[in-house]
């Protein structure tokens, strides 16, 4: 009998050997990104908060959104270090593709197809960093493929005495206080995984990227029984309130590629999921855009994004009908 074309649905063997590889692949990143990334983190936001104490905003940004045009020396310092770390350490990270929000570091050292994306937010929560506002910003960094989120680092160097961690792999969520007397790869070994079924279920839900439109945008979503929270009423960072159930989820317009995967990642863990508003499609990273006013690659329309079922189909059955275009031209 001739071997399976793969045209009955069955995958060919020169498919299967291709998957093969890009799982293995896919736990060499996520083992090396959790052995060798947080300490990186970490010394990433010691110079965060160092910065913090001068001016240092810079111009380049030019979209009409304070969150989003914010920039700073931080920024670039920032990725200048992970960018260099991804690239001189273990040798899998050269295997995959990078997007970094900023243009600096050598990104020439990363090759431009890979199955596998590295992608890195140096600050993200720019304008909180830069205007001294709170301890909302954090430095970032997950690996996905096109389909799968695979493994996120999120730190927070002023959230707590000595900062708080934020890690997602293999469908579990840590979050907890950082201790500069242990490694960090140590610290995020010994904070226990969230328990899905005592995490608890909140109403709040962040809303960004409606322009001008988040504070009225969080009260339609109020008025669905929610407690919608537009970006300046943030008490703090998404990522945290997210993994300990402090926030249900997000309604976001057009999210960027380098922060918003982890939110996904974060829900998905615990049996959520991140949608399309427009057509109840989970969320994958084959089409985006770029946005040359922001300088920043987006995913396409409305993405509600909830742990809770029930509260995702009403924020995606509020918003399926609202303007799928960021910038509107009228």
């Amino acid at each position: 009998m001739a071997p399976d074309s793969g045209i009955s649905g069955r995958l060919d063997i020169s498919e299967v050997v291709r998957m093969g590889e890009t799982m293995s692949l896919a736990d060499r990143v996520i083992d090396a990104l959790l052995l060798e990334m947080p300490p990186v983190l970490r010394w990433a936001g010691a110079v965060a908060k160092r910065l913090r104490y001068f001016d240092i905003a810079l111009e380049g940004k030019s979209s009409g959104s304070s969150n989003t045009d914010a920039l700073t020396l931080a920024d670039l310092t920032l990725q200048e270090l992970i960018v260099a770390a991804l690239r001189d350490g273990n040798p899998v990270f050269r295997e995959c593709r990078i997007e970094a929000e900023e243009e600096t570091g050598d990104l020439a050292a990363f090759p431009s197809e890979s199955p596998i994306t590295l992608a890195l937010d140096p600050i993200d929560g720019t304008k909180t960093f830069r205007d001294r506002t709170g301890d909302g910003y954090c430095v970032m960094l997950h690996a996905r493929t096109k389909e799968e989120m695979l493994a996120s680092l999120v730190f927070l160097p002023e959230m707590g005495p000595h900062g708080t961690w934020v890690q997602v792999a293999r469908d579990e969520v840590r979050c907890g206080a950082d201790d500069p007397r242990r490694t960090a790869h140590d610290v995020l070994s010994s904070l226990p995984p969230i328990d899905p079924a005592t995490r608890g279920d909140s109403s709040k839900i962040y809303l960004i990227g409606f322009q001008s439109a988040d504070p009225q945008r969080a009260k339609e979503v109020t008025g669905l029984g929610l407690e919608g929270v537009a970006p300046d009423d943030m008490p703090g960072s998404i990522y945290p309130l997210l993994a300990t159930g402090a926030f249900g989820g997000s309604l976001i317009h057009s999210p960027n590629i380098y922060d918003f995967p982890v939110s996904a990642q974060i829900a998905r863990a615990f049996g959520g999921e991140a949608v399309w508003v427009h057509n109840g499609e989970r969320v994958n990273f084959h089409e985006m855009w770029m946005d040359d006013r922001a300088d920043m690659l987006r995913l396409p329309g409305i993405v509600a994004c909830a742990v809770n079922p029930e509260t995702r189909a009403k924020l995606a059955h509020l918003a399926k009908d609202w303007n799928p275009e960021r910038y509107p031209s009228n």
